[in-house]
């Protein structure tokens, strides 16, 4: 393991086979949550694998049976009771979108479980998107009372159109693995005991293909991403202005009383 590596504390890492980097997220009893010290994490990798000669395609999966739960609640309350939390957090959710955008190495991703917050970023900005059957994909963005910010904006109405992206994002419906491949969300569906094995057979083989032609090939393909920034940009500073709002306040209380939310507010636009 390079030097590059060691600093990481939520992300763990292994190579499977040459040139393939695997990065594990790992919040033990947590079912693999972004808290503040993942976030942080998942931004940076991104970086580091795209400047390491060494690497010819990268994994990204969870520990255990889920890929990753969400955010943390703990951060997600500081977030809305510290302006230089809030901010420092939308910086970090902005740049871990253009850095997986902008990473010239191959990515693949394999969920199972619940994928969801900034885990899901990952899951489904990479290059091959692998969900298990048992995968539950979740953009719990409205369901806290915050708008579908992230990556949703960018890139599920390119995957799956602006209808189902609709539908999927404004009722925080689950789509599961088998779902989310018919409907183009994911690029391949596994049963669950076959996904890291197919994950890694695809990465094997993209890190054995001509660098230059995959890594042109996914920077031309990703400029449809460039394109729809300006659409990126206004979601997610709408999504950030909402942890100002009432509803966040509801959408957070009625998550840690396992119970549904009332909201009350009302908004001009």
């Amino acid at each position: 393991m390079t030097d590059r590596y060691s600093k990481y504390e939520r992300l763990k890492f292994d190579w499977p086979a040459e040139r393939v980097l695997r990065v594990t997220m790992d919040n033990p009893g947590r079912l693999n949550s972004a808290d503040r010290v993942m976030h942080g994490e998942l931004v940076e990798v991104w970086r580091d694998i795209d400047a390491d000669p060494n690497v010819g395609a990268a994994i990204i999966r969870g520990a255990g049976d889920a890929f990753s739960a969400g955010g943390d609640l703990d951060l997600v309350q500081e977030m809305t009771e510290d302006f230089d939390t809030l901010t420092r957090v939308w910086k970090e959710a902005r740049d871990l979108v253009y850095n997986l955008v902008n990473c010239s190495k191959p990515l693949v991703s394999a969920m199972e479980g619940p994928a969801v917050g900034a885990g899901l970023v990952a899951g489904l900005l990479a290059d091959i998107s692998i969900a298990s059957r048992s995968a539950r994909i979740i953009d719990g963005h409205t369901r806290l009372g915050v708008a579908a910010g992230d990556h949703a904006a960018i890139v599920w109405p390119l995957l799956c159109g602006l209808a189902k992206s609709k539908y999927y994002l404004m009722l925080c419906e689950p789509v599961s693995g088998e779902e989310a491949e018919r409907i183009g969300l994911v690029s391949l569906v596994t049963e669950p005991e076959d996904l890291h094995d197919k994950a890694l057979e695809v990465a094997t083989k993209l890190s054995k293909g001509s660098p230059t032609a995959l890594r042109w090939t996914k920077y031309a393909l990703n400029n449809w991403l460039r394109m729809a920034g300006p659409t990126f940009d206004t979601s997610l500073a709408l999504e950030f202005m909402g942890f100002k709002g009432p509803d966040v306040k509801e959408g957070l209380s009625s998550l840690r009383e396992k119970r549904r939310p009332n909201f009350t507010s009302d908004c001009p636009l």
